[in-house]
C-alpha cells in the first residue's frame, strides 16, 4: 500500500475508487484514502474534499442507474403494494437511510441506488450524502492533518468503531436539531 500511495497516479485512482465505490465497486475508499493522506498530511484535508465530491457524484450514477433499471426488477421481484409502500417510507425517511449509509460501514451503493428505484428526490440525496459523506471523508482527513502519520495506525484498526460511533453522533445532532426548530416554529417567536 506504501508503494501506492507514493504513486503519481495514487490520487487519481482514489478518486476513480470513490466514484466507483458508490454504484458498485466493492472496496470502500477509506484504506486507500487514509494511506495517501497519511504520507501527505498537510493535503490530507483537500484529498479528503476530493474524494467526498467524487463518492457523492458517484452516488447520482447510481441513483441514476436505479431510476434507469432498478424499477422494473423490483416489479418482478415483489407485489406494487409493497413496492408503494417501501417507497412512501424511503420519501419519508429516505434522506436519513442516505446519511447513515454514506457514514457508516453500511453498503452505500445499494442505498444510492435504491434512492433512485424507491424515487427518492435528487436534493434528499445530495443532502444526505454530502453530510454524511463528509463528515466521514473529512473526519479522516481532519485527524490524520492534525495527528500526521502517528495517527494512520489507529484509524485502520478502530475505523468501524469510530464510523459507528461519529455516524450515530452525527444522525443524534441531526435529530436533536430538527426537533428543536420544529418546536421552536410550532411554538412561535419568543420575547
Amino acid at each position: 500500500m506504501l508503494e501506492f500511495a507514493e504513486s503519481p497516479w495514487a490520487i487519481g485512482i482514489l478518486v476513480l475508487n470513490a466514484f466507483g465505490e458508490s454504484i458498485v465497486w466493492p472496496v470502500p475508499p477509506d484504506p486507500i484514502l487514509i494511506a495517501i493522506a497519511a504520507i501527505r498530511p498537510k493535503d490530507a484535508l483537500w484529498i479528503a474534499a476530493l474524494v467526498t465530491v467524487a463518492s457523492v457524484s458517484g452516488a447520482f450514477v447510481g441513483h441514476w442507474l436505479g431510476l434507469q433499471v432498478g424499477r422494473p426488477i423490483l416489479n418482478k421481484l415483489f407485489p406494487q403494494r409493497h413496492i408503494s409502500k417501501a417507497e412512501g417510507l424511503f420519501q419519508k425517511y429516505g434522506v436519513w437511510a442516505i446519511l447513515v449509509a454514506a457514514f457508516t460501514p453500511i453498503p452505500y451503493k445499494v442505498f444510492t441506488i435504491l434512492a433512485g428505484v424507491l424515487h427518492l428526490d435528487r436534493k434528499s440525496l445530495l443532502v444526505g450524502s454530502i453530510v454524511g459523506r463528509g463528515a466521514r471523508f473529512m473526519l479522516q482527513g481532519s485527524l490524520i492533518f492534525v495527528f500526521g502519520k502517528e495517527i494512520e495506525s489507529f484509524l485502520e484498526t478502530n475505523l468501524e468503531v469510530i464510523s459507528w460511533t461519529v455516524g450515530t453522533a452525527v444522525i443524534a445532532v441531526v435529530i436533536l436539531a430538527t426537533l428543536y426548530y420544529r418546536f421552536r416554529f410550532r411554538a412561535g417567536p419568543t420575547s
